[in-house]
């Protein structure tokens, strides 16, 4: 942590550099996705006007975009470019509380509604395939979002990629697409195949959540953390992982047993029941 302040003003510098671009960029991804995401409801809506698309899955996806756009977008942005802190809590909206929110909004099960059937067909046919098998495991998820935390944290790794303008930006699509793939995997409404049962993915959950506190308490203790950022900026940085994680998980674990429907009569185990 003893090159903190030169580590800073480099991140500092690639901030200034990007300029309106770094504001435009995500503006634009985040419009386009609830634009897509509206259409495709509206469609929904159109086709079938009893069954329609529920409102609260519209809600917690549009509820998501936001906690990004808070997340990629000044004030919180530019408190990442120069505070440690500020990174972790981008982190924990990106990775945790924007990917929950974005699952829960069920957009697989509304791509399958609204598409027309032989896109739909090739749609389900993936969805079955063994890598989204693998990819919808919660165990990838979680080797994939909390499995990484320690060699970004305790190796150069974190440096040498928040170094870069482009690194920066591929950190930040890494947490999301982890994040989105753990919160589906384990609280997901949306189809499935071949997921676990919840006793299975409540001990991927724990794990979760002993890996986060761990990693949490090494920090705040100066563990071979190697990150180049000032000590009390590390700790306060531990702080909002602790903390801000174990909010973040319960709120999936309360998703969980929201979203989970226990096999009734002839039901199998392995049947998948479509979100709303």
């Amino acid at each position: 942590m003893a090159d903190g302040t030169a580590h800073l003003h480099t991140h500092m510098r690639h901030a200034e550099s990007g300029g309106a671009l770094e504001v435009l960029l995500p503006v634009l991804a985040l419009l386009a996705c609830a634009g897509g995401y509206l259409l495709l409801a509206r469609r929904v809506r159109r086709r079938n006007p009893v069954r329609g698309w529920n409102p609260w899955r519209t809600a917690g996806f549009c509820a998501g975009l936001l906690l990004l756009a808070a997340a990629l977008l000044p004030p919180v942005a530019a408190f990442a470019h120069r505070d440690f802190r500020g990174h972790m809590a981008q982190h924990m909206l990106i990775g945790m509380y924007a990917p929950l929110a974005l699952v829960l909004g069920a957009p697989m099960t509304l791509a399958l509604r609204a598409l027309p059937a032989p896109h739909a067909r090739r749609l389900t046919a993936f969805l079955h395939s063994g890598p989204a098998r693998l990819l919808a495991h919660p165990v990838t998820g979680l080797l994939l979002s909390t499995g990484s935390l320690v060699p970004l944290y305790f190796t150069p790794l974190y440096d040498a990629v928040t170094g870069r303008p482009a690194g920066h930006w591929l950190l930040h699509a890494h947490f999301l697409l982890a994040g989105c793939l753990f919160a589906h995997a384990v609280a997901g409404p949306d189809p499935a195949p071949g997921r676990p049962g919840v006793r299975a993915r409540l001990v991927c959950l724990g794990c979760a959540i002993a890996v986060h506190a761990s990693v949490a308490q090494l920090m705040y203790g100066g563990f071979r953390v190697a990150v180049g950022a000032p000590v009390p900026q590390v700790r306060g940085a531990a702080e909002i992982m602790y903390y801000g994680g174990d909010i973040a998980e319960l709120l999936l674990a309360a998703a969980l047993v929201a979203t989970w429907r226990p096999a009734r009569g002839a039901v199998t185990r392995h049947a998948v029941r479509p979100a709303q």
